[in-house]
C-alpha cells in the first residue's frame, strides 16, 4: 500500500514529519535512485527502495511493522540522540539488545538532565505526541537557586515571555524549600528545547537539577536511573488518549 514518503521516513525513525519533508526538499532523499523533492511523492515499502543522503533507510508498512515501546529513566550525562559524532554516550547505549527493531527517542532531554524518555520504532505515535496540537504535559522535579517568590512563580503559571514567545500556563508548585535552593514541581505543555531552564532564568532562579517524572501519564517510578522497561498495555492506551 503506497503512502507519503515523509511518513514512511518517519517511521522508519529517520526523524520527525517535519523534519523529513525538509530533507526531502532538500535532495537528500532517493527513491528507487532518482532523487525525490516533491512532498506529494508516494512510495510502496514493500516494493520501493529508499536511501537517505547514499544509506538505504529499512522501511516497512505501517502494518507490517511490529511497534515496540520502552520507558527509560535517562540519568544525567547522557545524549538524548540516536548518535553523537563525538563518541559521547547516548541513550542508545541504555536500550542496547532492547528490540532488533530500529528505536529512537520521543521528543528531547537535556544532557544534564534525567527522568522518563519514551523510546520506541512507532514514528506515527512519537510524531503526534510531540505535535504542538496534542499539549501532552510533561511533569518536572526542578532544583532551582534561591527561594522564588510566589509571584515570580505565578509569571509561570501564567505564561512567561521568552525570546521565542509566550509560554502557555504551567502548573507550578513549591515541593521543599531549603536555605540555598528550592525544590519545584512544574507541569508545561509545550516541548521547546530548553524550556523549564529558559523560564525559571527568565525570573532569576537558574535550575541546577532537572528531573523529569512525568511523561503524559508515564511515571519512572521503580525504576532506577539508566533501566528501561516494556511499556504495558494500559499503559499505551493510557498514552494514546492525549492524542486522541
Amino acid at each position: 500500500m503506497e503512502e507519503r514518503l515523509q511518513k514512511t521516513l518517519a517511521r522508519a525513525g529517520v526523524a520527525s514529519r517535519r523534519a523529513a519533508e525538509q530533507m526531502i526538499v532538500a535532495g537528500r532523499v532517493r527513491v528507487n535512485d532518482a532523487v525525490v523533492t516533491a512532498l506529494g511523492t508516494k512510495v510502496d515499502p514493500a516494493k520501493d527502495v529508499v536511501r537517505v543522503d547514499g544509506r538505504r533507510v529499512p522501511v516497512t508498512s505501517h502494518e507490517a511493522q511490529e511497534k515496540v515501546y520502552f520507558l527509560l529513566n535517562k540519568p544525567p550525562a547522557v545524549l538524548t540522540t540516536t548518535k553523537d559524532d563525538r563518541g559521547r554516550r547516548t541513550v542508545m547505549d541504555l536500550v542496547v539488545g532492547a528490540s532488533q527493531a530500529r528505536i529512537y527517542p520521543v521528543g528531547r532531554l537535556d544532557y544534564d538532565a534525567e527522568g522518563a524518555l519514551l523510546l520506541t520504532n512507532d514514528g506515527e505515535l512519537a510524531n503526534l505526541l510531540t505535535h504542538p496540537r496534542y499539549h501532552v504535559p510533561k511533569t518536572y522535579m526542578a532544583k532551582v537557586k534561591g527561594a522564588p517568590a510566589e509571584d515570580k512563580l505565578d509569571k509561570l503559571r501564567r505564561g512567561i515571555y521568552l525570546e521565542d514567545g509566550a509560554t502557555k500556563p504551567a502548573h507550578v508548585e513549591v515541593v521543599q524549600k531549603a536555605k540555598v535552593n528550592t525544590w519545584v514541581e512544574i507541569t508545561v505543555t509545550e516541548g521547546r528545547n530548553r524550556l523549564i531552564k529558559r523560564m525559571f532564568w527568565r525570573i532569576q532562579h537558574p535550575v541546577l537539577k532537572l528531573v523529569r517524572t512525568r511523561f503524559g501519564s508515564l511515571t519512572t517510578e521503580g525504576l532506577r536511573p539508566g533501566d528501561y522497561r516494556t511499556l504495558s498495555n494500559k499503559e499505551l492506551l493510557e498514552l494514546r488518549t492525549f492524542i486522541a
